[in-house]
């Protein structure tokens, strides 16, 4: 049972590496391009002189922008003890 499911948990992840990128549309880039710019900013930023809270803000400003990028981005992730549990659970079933 142990070698199905590294059989089958390999043939996913090949499958993954296949999978075509979406297309962003005009909008998508031109947000993703402001969230770019915004980064690169962030990092050039002398962080030194910033209080406690800037900083936080600054932080929880990036954690956003990285949701707002994945999501764009599109695709469904699964860990890979999500796939494995789902394998055995249909092995099991059938």
């Amino acid at each position: 049972m142990l070698l199905m499911a590294l059989t089958f948990n390999l043939n996913v992840a090949l499958a993954a590496k296949d999978k075509p990128k979406t297309e962003l549309t005009a909008e998508q880039r031109v947000e993703l391009s402001r969230i770019m710019s915004r980064v690169e900013e962030i990092k050039a930023m002398d962080k030194s002189n910033l209080s406690r809270e800037e900083r936080k803000e600054l932080r929880k400003e990036l954690k956003e922008m990285k949701k707002k990028a994945r999501a764009m981005g599109g695709g469904v992730y699964l860990s890979v003890g999500a796939i494995i549990i789902i394998i055995l659970l249909l092995i099991l079933i059938l």
